[in-house]
């Protein structure tokens, strides 16, 4: 939109001519006249009722204004003595219309997401509450500049867009309105400005009021700034003498409003905002309050502003987030959603939330500091909320919470309603039948049918009573029940809320949309109880219009269902008691007609529907009679009467065909017709398909209760259901199966207990049931009735599959999961129970009573006993609550509110002896009301604190021992809090009461924050943290499950943050995504891996870098490609001025430079990344840039003799190899003009095509090679390893690059190679040694000759030749640079050496990296991140600046651009054009001239890399094992080589081979495609090892269901689904980590062992553990295998046979039928325990595997004394076939395709064994234990493993 026709301002009046009424519209008593003062022509708007007198720009609510200025300046004066309104409608960037009023008829500030209210109150001199806001009789004119983009972003963080509309309503006089980016002054004169060279804007002439000469501009007139000018600290507050106005301070003390105000000081009414701020993204507070400009200082009491957080709700389609910061009080409001609009002129498009006598509760991001106006005293409302105790503040991140998940059905009434009509209960297919639409009480949620993820759109208040959606799924219209009913328009794609209105109907219950969404049709009951018909055209509200109503029709008749016809808009049919009536809109006005029905006139008709088909003309109408009638609409007459009957006739034994004849019918609810069928849902709980001639039923589904509404999708393949008792799900037509979508309890949720070893949820209702749900998946797994007596409280038991449950007739039951029945039943109490806890260790539970009683249980066994009954111990007249009773976390004390409401007792767990008790009512002296505990709670101990609840509003907290009062949280709730929660490691309180629930920084000592969430639409009854402390749970109308956003973060017991003992916080900041586990749940969605170049930072993969110290495992996906910084300049020190820490978005976690994360050790003992320039509690995982090589720990020694078959006749031929060597160093080439790629994995050279994929393997070095070396003329490859079991020193091989052969191999004295260097003219090698005698050695590459060596005194970290002197060379090392000269006099070569220390300016203690620049230059990067510049010809370092805050290991230099890497994985791109003249200034050179163009972060320490000649391109390596593709010039980085960083444990493969997957102690699963080896999909757990994987069998489903399912270190599960790229299922089934894991041969049940030798079976669709088999107890399960075998077959029955063997020379073998509950013991091998192996510390695994060519065999390895592989007949019970082995094998598999056996050895030797032919070949190639070998289903491949490096090897004669 053009802004430069509206610079430097518009009048608007004169632009849209509002004297000629053609783009302006007026209504009511609006009049020119002149006014005296102005001496011109002004605008008088009066009446009585503001709604009906004003002036509206532009004419009608279609058309926008379309101003863009950034500032409104109003000039107007009220009219006393009646109120005026102004309302501005501003669209916001994101097409989000927001309503701005300012009215004197406001009392209070109200605000919604899209709704602001500011109350300007003019205060005369005598206090007027029923007249706060009238405009006195001298009121002057005013000057309103208001700051759109100030008032959108600081109230409801939106950004301004333009101005749409603006109405002016009465009483007031306006002269005109104009709109400027430019900030005006209207007090200062152009000629006084200038004069005076005052630095502002004055105001032009054609705006400014006229000022008398002598007299002052606020002498006459007020301007009010709105909001003020962010730069001022504190707004001022003008008052007159003494006290201001009583009506206007207690709106703003309880109500916390900013208000526009006026008050009488020594100049007359001055017009004025009261006080107010608002959060703002910045490190320190800016006060937004309003501004008053006054003339004279000294004419008012300036007193400081009180901050105020104003409200905010901000919705998305995903979640709802509303958090808040106190106020004044010092106290979060609560949210105002339910509050309802006053004006009658209000017709706002905009969304709509307001609260119930509360006020909206604001996203706060930063820190707020209320300040208490001193020239006041404190109102008694502020002092019953405790202002005077603390303030409060947010803490971050905000919000901390984000909505997942909605358990429950349902809108306003779940039932059908005879009388007047039936409200909401139906759901809505999608357009393209993907997904459905329903209503969960005030939330209004899209599920996907597929993936069961849910979507939601927020807003509503009340409970959803009617829903439509249109043909093209733009629309979705909604209602809340709540009378005067509001609607509101969605836009369905996208979840925002388009427009929000007030419909003429009192309560809308059913809304009917047009096929093409232009015409929305609605029913429901005026205040009368008459039914009204409404139509509104919606055609514009896509485009930024408002819904206009078209009519509103009364009518007798009765509706049940109205709908409008697809195939024409203004036609629609209705149904109801007594008739059915055909509609149609014409000439702006609904006229109806009755259809004569003839005999059928006196039915009661619940449901119609229109005939799919285009030429039909059939109108269906169903009843509760079971009549359908089919209506020919065009003929308005029946043309045929059908009826349903039951199924079996009273007198008849057999089932009768369904038929519509004459008798009793069965009550029809709702009906849907597509195409060829009619979909009929009854009372009788039946969905029955028929064809549309109703000749036969085609299909039927039997329900739990009566079918509320069906809907068949628009392919007509799927028909949803709804019935009565909260169940909604959909029959799948062409499978003939019926799913489940959700369930629901039916009345209130209670109460709710969670399963601490499983992800298990437990509810009770008052609809008489309990309830346990997965909340993984959000399915209810089990549903338990009690008709007689209501459940009232339930507790889990901590170890054991059972639960316990209280109801109101004083009984207690314990269930049992596994059998699903009650185990046992207590009567001990008279009361009903209100109370139920056990102890954390499994040994008691308690109950209490109404009346007083406390029973003691002893349930560690399964039939749990009374131990004790005490009477008259807890409180009989306490409210009901989940926190009645507690237990603390020791299981040492119990805690509950008795013996009377006043006071707190806390008891032994074992003994009930009474430790103490507490007064609450004594707490407060000061306090002339009793007050009384409500609910307790648990902290962590120690230190052992007890949290109450009280009635006046406060949470006490109290010492446990001694029972005095710790802390004090006063004003939590404006009622008393029922529901307390504090997590477990004390770092966030959960309190809850009425709708909203608050989250509080409970570490905080001082200032006190919390955020408030609401969502609820009925009070919230209880609140509950997740097993897994990651989520929360709030239970009332609906199960919400809420994702915590705040990283892990451990402390020690009873630390504060920030104290000395506690470690260092990290805080979530901007950019940083949570992961799931930790923040987004269970969902564990992945990330896709393919490298597509964005502009983020890269995650830092690494065991557990950066994660918090203890933190749990947090699954999530990984980057693949990132972007850069900006441009910067070094500051003008010597030293570049840091850039801002941030957060890096990261797979593994977050880790930056400013967050102080402790790192936890390596599953594996490899210990996690840290940076060298501060300390920290673990050592490094990956090498530091001066120590580049770090040989990985092995397990044993290279074989020391291998026989290598003829390369003709090897079976196998290595295909590729997935991993690079990221604890090497330089050992990556890339020459961009040839295109050769070279890299180092393990002892390999690894070439590749860039292009094609394609690799070449260069095989021979002895050990893992530690660095590269390409000569400059691209025709040798150096490569370099370190000393072997056979050698002691190191080993350089010399390759022909083109074809690939060794040249020559030269050995070094030293073990290891650091460091390679070509001369320039490639006559020359130089060689770095590191270990033991660190020597330089200087080699001939025409001989390969030993020229010269040199012993350093000191370890060197690089060397480097000059290349503009191939004679001169430079290393860096321990405080200095060194640089060489080579002098050769014939076949003598000579160095001469000379030495300088680095400058104590530099601050570096050693330097790690150097290169070459432009000559003379030379670049060296230090150990603090200092890089500084030498001049070598001089000898000297002339400039040093700080390119970064960890170690500098990698530094490249091409011209004028210099690239550096750290260790912390930033690579960082330098202009560096300067330094030739910084070089000539000498010692007064500055690094200001030094600018940073570029920055990259990527997954590690940057290890290795290099770049094309121009900088512009290149390819770099990262501790991490991953290597990228740098493009400078896009800002990205692409994965280019990706392996895992820690061993891998297991690989796994599809059915049809397309895919496989591999797991690793990185706790990463990865899905890569067999055809071109790139990794497609990554699942991340962290912190955690995955041990074991298993993929779905073929017979599990369809191929798009594939499923992955793994095993981890902390005894998890984890079933992935691989077409939806999502976590399925997680369940925990094991103490121990998870070993070994295996699937069913139907795929619907999976076998794990645990290292404690447990073998446990679960059912993949409950999740649910069947049973546990104990008979390998005692060593780790090493293998199991599960294949299908005949019924019967080897005398046994079962369709399974599986196998499981252990660590202790044991397999057994099993048959089984698992569904049918079958498993038996078929056979058990026992074996000696071997030797041990070479390599102490490796035990020889036992190794088991069904032999693939005969089903009668096992093959057995690592069992007993010898080195051998025998096959073990099943049938004879003998060993059949023995075959010797070189060494004990580590790995065993056997191809399918044909008899080859592969075995691994820990000696790095792979053996291939022809079990027909008996032929044996060995191949090398690994630089580790060959731990895994795998074939592949078909034979054709064979995957090997040693530690992390992946060998693809293809096999030939298969």
């Amino acid at each position: 939109m053009a802004r430069a026709w509206q610079h430097p301002f518009l009048s608007v009046f004169r632009h849209f001519k509002v004297d000629e009424w053609k783009r302006s519209a007026k209504e009511g008593d609006v009049a020119t006249v002149m006014d005296k003062t102005l001496k011109c022509t002004v605008y008088r708007v009066r009446g009585s009722v503001s709604a009906s007198n004003y002036i509206q720009l532009p004419r009608t609510g279609t058309q926008s204004l379309g101003l863009t200025g950034r500032y409104l300046y109003v000039l107007f004066r009220p009219l006393p003595p009646r109120h005026f309104v102004i309302h501005l409608d501003v669209f916001t960037e994101d097409s989000q219309v927001i309503r701005v009023s300012f009215s004197s008829l406001f009392k209070e500030f109200k605000s919604t997401a899209t709704w602001l209210q500011f109350p300007f109150i003019c205060e005369a001199g005598t206090p007027r509450k029923d007249a706060a806001g009238v405009p006195p009789t001298g009121a002057r004119w005013t000057c309103l500049q208001l700051d759109l983009h100030d008032l959108l972003l600081v109230y409801l963080n939106r950004r301004y867009g333009h101005l749409k509309s603006i109405r002016l309503c009465a009483s007031l006089l306006v002269r005109n309105l104009y709109t400027s980016d430019l900030c005006f002054d209207p007090a200062v004169t152009a000629p006084e400005a200038r004069r005076a060279k005052l630095p502002v804007t004055p105001m032009p002439r054609e705006m400014a009021f006229p000022v008398p000469k002598g007299q002052s501009w606020h002498d006459r007139y007020v301007h009010i700034r709105f909001p003020s000018d962010s730069s001022k600290g504190v707004s001022t507050l003008g008052q007159k003498n003494g006290s201001l106005p009583e009506a206007g301070l207690s709106a703003l003390c309880s109500t916390g409003s900013a208000a526009l105000s006026s008050t009488a000081a020594f100049l007359g009414h001055v017009p004025r905002l009261l006080p107010h701020s608002a959060p703002f993204n910045k490190p320190t507070q800016d006060s937004m309050s309003p501004e008053v400009q006054m003339h004279d200082p000294a004419a008012s009491c300036r007193v400081p502003s009180a901050p105020r957080p104003l409200p905010e709700i901000s919705m998305s389609c995903e979640r709802l987030e509303v958090s808040s910061v106190g106020g004044p009080s010092g106290r979060g409001q609560e949210p105002s959603a339910w509050a309802e609009a006053t004006d009658k002129c209000v017709n706002s498009t905009n969304v709509h939330v307001s609260a119930h006598e509360l006020a909206v509760v604001p996203v706060a991001p930063e820190d707020v500091a209320p300040h208490e106006p001193p020239c006041r005293e404190q109102s008694g409302q502020q002092a019953a909320l405790g202002k005077n105790r603390f303030q409060q503040r947010s803490f971050l991140p905000d919000p901390i919470l984000r909505l997942k998940g909605v358990i429950g059905f349902g809108g306003h009434s779940t039932r059908w309603v005879r009388r007047p009509m039936r409200l909401l209960a139906c759901a809505l297919w999608t357009k393209d039948g993907a997904a459905v639409v329903y209503p969960c009480h005030a939330v209004i949620v899209m599920l996907h049918v597929d993936t069961r993820q849910q979507r939601f759109f927020l807003g509503h208040t009340d409970k959803v009573s009617a829903l439509a959606l249109d043909g093209s799924n733009s629309l979705l219209a909604s209602a809340q029940a709540r009378a005067p009913s509001m609607l509101r328009l969605w836009d369905f794609q996208t979840g925002a809320c388009l427009s929000l209105f007030r419909s003429p109907v009192h309560v809308v219950c059913s809304l009917s949309f047009s096929d093409s969404g232009a015409l929305l049709c609605g029913t429901g009951k005026d205040r009368h109880g008459r039914t009204v018909v409404v139509a509104w055209d919606t055609a514009q509200v896509g485009r930024g219009g408002e819904a206009v109503l078209l009519t509103k029709v009364h009518t007798d008749a009765d509706i049940q269902a109205f709908k409008v016809a697809f195939f024409d808009e203004t036609r629609m049919a209705s149904c109801g008691r007594g008739g059915v009536r055909l509609w149609r809109l014409r000439r702006g006005g609904l006229r109806s007609c009755a259809v004569d029905l003839g005999e059928h006139h006196a039915l009661e008709f619940t449901d119609l529907a229109f005939g799919q088909d285009l030429d039909s003309c059939t109108l269906y109408v169903c009843g509760r009679s079971g009549h359908i009638l089919e209506i020919d609409h065009q003929h308005m007459a029946v043309q045929r009467a059908r009826r349903l009957l039951p199924t079996q006739t009273p007198s008849g034994p057999l089932p009768k065909r369904q038929t519509f004849s004459s008798g009793p019918g069965i009550a029809i609810s709702s009906l849907s017709v597509s195409q060829v069928t009619c979909a009929v849902g009854s009372e009788d709980g039946y969905l029955r398909l028929w064809p549309l001639d109703f000749s036969s039923v085609l299909l039927e589904a039997e329900h739990e209760g009566p079918i509320s509404s069906v809907c068949v999708s628009p392919d007509g393949l799927r028909v949803l259901s709804t019935t009565s008792s909260g169940h909604l799900g959909f029959l799948d037509v062409p499978s003939r199966e019926y799913s489940v979508l959700m369930r629901s309890h039916t009345a209130l949720v209670l109460a709710l207990a969670t399963k601490c070893r499983q992800e298990h949820l437990a509810t009770v209702s008052q609809d008489h049931t309990v309830r346990v749900w997965d909340l993984v998946t959000l399915q209810q797994l089990y549903d338990f009735t009690s008709p007689k007596e209501a459940p009232r409280a339930v507790a889990f038991h901590p170890t054991q599959p059972t639960f316990f449950c209280g109801f109101s007739g004083g009984a207690v039951c314990s269930f049992s999961l596994e059998a699903t029945e009650v185990l046992v039943e207590h009567r001990c109490h008279r009361g009903a129970v209100t109370g139920l806890a056990t102890s954390p260790d499994g040994s008691f539970l308690f109950s209490s009573c109404s009346r007083g009683s406390l029973a003691q249980y002893d349930c560690a066994a399964t039939q749990c006993r009374v131990l004790r009954v005490a009477a008259n111990v807890v409180c009989q007249d306490s409210l009901m609550s989940p926190n009645a009773l507690v237990v603390s976390g020791d299981s040492r004390l119990l805690a509950f509110v008795g013996p009377s409401k006043y006071t707190v007792t806390i008891m032994d767990t074992a003994s009930l002896d009474e430790l103490l008790r507490v007064d609450i009512s004594a707490l407060d002296g000061t306090s002339s009301r009793l007050d009384s505990a409500v609910a307790v709670c648990f902290g962590p101990a120690p230190p052992g604190h007890l949290l109450v609840s009280t009635s006046s509003n406060t949470v006490v907290v109290l010492d446990t021992t001694s029972g005095r009062m710790v802390r004090e949280l006063s004003g939590v709730h404006p009622t008393a809090c029922p529901s307390l929660a504090l997590s477990r490691d004390g770092r966030f309180l959960l309190t809850a009461a009425d709708r909203a629930i608050k989250v509080w920084d409970y570490l905080m000592q001082a200032n006190l924050g919390c955020q408030v969430y609401i969502g609820h639409s009925e009070p919230v009854q209880a609140v509950a943290f997740s097993p897994n402390q990651q989520q929360l749970l709030s239970v009332g109308d609906a199960i919400f499950l809420w994702d915590i956003l705040a990283p892990n973060e451990r402390l020690p017991p009873g630390s504060v943050r920030g104290s000395p003992g506690a470690p260092p916080a990290c805080e979530a900041g901007p950019g940083m995504r949570q992961l799931e586990d930790t923040v987004s749940g269970a969902d564990g969605l992945p990330r896709w891996q393919v490298p597509v170049p964005s502009q983020a930072s890269p995650p830092r993969l690494g065991p557990c870098a950066g994660l918090p110290e203890g933190g749990d495992d947090d699954e999530g996906p990984s980057e693949e490609s990132h972007g850069p910084k900006g441009l910067r300049q070094a500051s003008g020190s010597a030293l570049l001025v840091k850039e801002a820490d941030r957060v890096v978005d990261a797979a593994c976690g977050a880790a930056g430079d400013s967050w102080g994360l402790s790192m936890p050790p390596h599953p594996c003992g490899q210990p996690s990344a840290q940076s060298p320039r501060r300390a920290r509690a673990q050592p490094a995982a990956h090498p530091d840039s001066c120590e580049p090589f770090m040989s990985q720990g092995k397990a044993s020694s290279l074989a020391k003799s291998v026989s290598s078959p003829p390369a003709s006749s090897e079976r196998l031929h290595l295909k590729a190899v997935v991993g690079y060597s990221g604890n090497g160093r330089a050992n990556v080439v890339w020459r961009p003009d040839t295109g050769f790629f070279a890299y180092t994995c393990g002892r390999l050279v690894v070439v590749e095509d860039l292009h094609s994929g394609a690799q070449q393997h260069w095989l021979g070095h002895p050990e893992e090679i530690s660095t590269l070396a390409l000569s400059h003329d691209a025709q040798v490859l150096a490569s370099a390893s370190g000393h072997s079991s056979t050698a002691s020193c190191g080993q350089i091989r010399l390759w022909e690059v083109p074809g690939g052969s060794c040249r020559q191999l030269i050995s070094h004295r030293d073990p290891t190679v650091r460091a390679l260097a070509f001369s320039p003219d490639d006559r020359l090698l130089i060689t770095l040694g590191y270990d033991g005698d660190c020597t330089l050695a200087l080699w001939s590459m025409s001989t390969y000759e030993l020229l010269s060596s040199t012993r350093l005194p000191e370890p060197v970290h690089g060397v480097a030749f000059n290349p503009w002197h191939a004679g001169e060379l430079a290393c860096v090392g321990q405080g200095a640079i060194t640089l060489w000269l080579l002098q050769q006099r014939g076949a003598d070569v000579s160095l001469q050496v000379h030495r300088e220390r680095i400058p104590e300016e530099v601050r570096a203690g050693k330097l790690t990296s150097l290169c070459y620049g432009a000559m003379p230059l030379l670049y060296c990067g230090s150990d603090t991140g200092q890089v500084c510049v030498w001049d070598t010809h001089a000898c000297r370092c002339f400039l040093a600046w700080e390119a970064d805050n960890s170690e500098i290991g990698v530094l490249l230099c091409s011209g004028v651009r210099l690239v550096s890497g750290s260790d912390s994985g930033r690579l960082r791109l330098w202009a560096v054009e300067a330094m030739l003249e910084l070089r000539r200034k000498g010692s007064g050179a500055r690094s200001s001239s030094v600018f940073m163009e570029r920055e990259l972060t990527l997954d590690g320490a940057i290890v290795s890399a290099v770049f094309h000649d121009s900088m512009d391109m290149g390819v770099a390596g990262s501790v991490a094992g991953t290597l990228w593709y740098i493009n400078w010039a896009e800002g990205t980085s692409t994965h280019l080589i990706s392996g895992h960083r820690s061993k891998v444990n297991e690989v796994a493969f599809s059915p049809s081979e397309s895919h496989c997957a591999t797991c690793s102690d990185d706790g990463s699963v990865r899905v890569w495609s067999l055809a071109s080896m790139e990794l497609v999909i990554q699942f991340q757990v962290l912190n955690q090892s995955c041990l074991c994987l298993a993929w779905s069998p073929p017979s599990c489903g369809r191929p798009e269901q594939q499923q992955v399912a793994a095993g981890y270190s902390d005894g998890t599960l984890r079933v992935f689904s691989i077409s939806r790229t999502a976590m399925e299922l997680k369940m925990r089934p094991h103490l121990a980590a998870l070993t070994a894991i295996a699937f069913s041969a139907d795929g619907q049940t999976i076998l794990s062992g645990d290292k404690d030798g447990l073998v446990a079976v679960s059912r993949l669709c409950t999740g649910m553990t069947l049973r546990v088999l104990s008979d390998q107890r005692g060593a780790p399960i090493s293998t199991i295998q599960s294949t299908s075998k005949e019924d019967g077959d080897f005398g046994v029955e079962g369709t399974d046979l599986w196998l499981a063997a252990s660590g202790d020379q044991r397999v057994s073998i099993w048959a089984s039928d698992w569904p049918q509950g079958h498993c038996e013991l078929m056979d058990w091998l026992s074996f000696p325990a071997p030797a041990l192996m070479e390599a102490p510390g490796c035990p020889v695994p036992s190794l088991a595997a069904f032999c693939p060519w005969d089903g009668a065999l096992l093959v057995c390895a690592g069992l007993g004394v010898h080195r051998e592989v025998i096959f073990y007949s099943l049938r004879h019970k003998q060993v059949v076939e023995k075959i010797p082995l070189p060494f004990f094998a580590v790995s065993l598999s056997l191809s399918p395709g044909a008899r080859l056996m592969a075995i691994g050895f820990a000696e790095c030797v792979l053996r291939l064994v022809d079990c027909t032919s008996g032929a044996v070949q060995d191949f090398a190639g690994h630089n580790d234990s060959v731990r895994l070998c795998r074939f592949t289903p078909a034979g054709r491949l064979l995957f090997t493993a040693a530690h992390r490096e992946i060998l693809v090897w293809d096999v030939t004669g298969c």
